[in-house]
């Protein structure tokens, strides 16, 4: 009897521009949500680590925050070394997600230039192909002959999700699982649960507020507890920098923070099956930025 090893296993790094799709990608192919996504730049702050299997074998994603090509205020300052460092870690297979929809800038050339750089197999995706117009995919076909795969994608309406986990098979090396998914009840390895929480909270915060705030705030979760009748407490806190951005976050008469605190509350019930009290207030520091790990 051969024991011979069929599987493969690796690490694949998704690698773009803010808003390229990195997080809807994941989420859809793993079919529940891993990372956060709002229509603003700058929403992965941190690299998530994530566990997609079937019987080919173990795929480890790394969903990078978007690197920007100027990296002005201190939150952007952090975000784009952590993307970086993403990808001189554990790297198997890179997976470069290109917005079709969006013309080459520095920013895009600066993400060309890391990715080149990286001896590695490759793949490019252009994403958003449920948008037809604009299209600047001729723009980008120069860079096809340095690829091993080429593939054209939806994330948001999943199409072509199995072509693509079909090529991160094919360039992963042969090898047994890294990760025992038996211990896990979720497939993301990285994030603990008030990170998660606060994540959750961040994002709604982001989707009600749109053009309204900055990138001045952040999210974080002091407390979770169980309480009678299966409910579940929990103590968060959405933290600024500055008394007047804190006034636009509660809203005229505490409109704006109740929304976002009953959008949140009402994801993670789903995500729990727990009934959940979301004790959210909305603090100023002026540091948090410094603070940032």
């Amino acid at each position: 009897m051969s024991n011979e090893i069929t599987t493969k296993a690796g690490y694949a790094v998704i690698v773009g521009r803010p808003n390229s799709g990195k997080s809807t990608l994941l989420n859809n192919i793993l079919k529940q949500k891993v990372s956060i996504t709002s229509p603003k730049p700058q929403t992965t702050r941190m690299a998530v680590h994530a566990v997609y299997e079937d019987e080919r074998g173990q795929i480890i994603f790394v969903d990078t925050p978007g690197i920007f090509a100027k990296a002005e205020d201190t939150v952007s300052k952090k975000i784009n070394p952590k993307a970086e460092q993403s990808l001189k870690e554990h790297v198997d297979v890179i997976v470069y997600l290109i917005d079709h929809s969006r013309d080459r800038n520095l920013e895009e050339n600066k993400i060309i230039g890391i990715v080149r750089k990286i001896q590695k197999p490759k793949i490019l995706v252009y994403n958003k192909l449920d948008i037809k117009e604009p299209s600047y995919i001729p723009h980008y076909r120069f860079l096809e002959d340095e690829f091993d795969w080429t593939i054209e994608i939806s994330a948001l309406f999943k199409q072509n999700l199995n072509r693509l986990i079909e090529a991160i098979f094919e360039l992963l090396p042969v090898g047994e699982k890294i990760i025992n998914t038996k211990k896990m009840v979720y497939p993301v390895m990285n994030i603990d649960s008030k990170t998660f929480i606060a994540e959750i909270i961040r994002e709604k915060a982001f989707l009600f507020l749109r053009k309204e705030l900055p990138y001045s705030l952040t999210t974080t979760v002091d407390e979770i507890s169980d309480r009678e009748r299966g409910l579940k407490y929990i103590k968060a806190r959405i933290i600024t920098n500055d008394d007047r951005y804190k006034k636009m976050i509660i809203g005229e008469k505490g409109y704006m923070i109740r929304e976002i605190g009953m959008a949140a509350r009402k994801e993670l019930e789903v995500a729990t099956n727990q009934k959940i009290f979301l004790d959210l207030t909305v603090v100023t520091n002026p540091h948090w930025t410094e603070e940032m790990i």
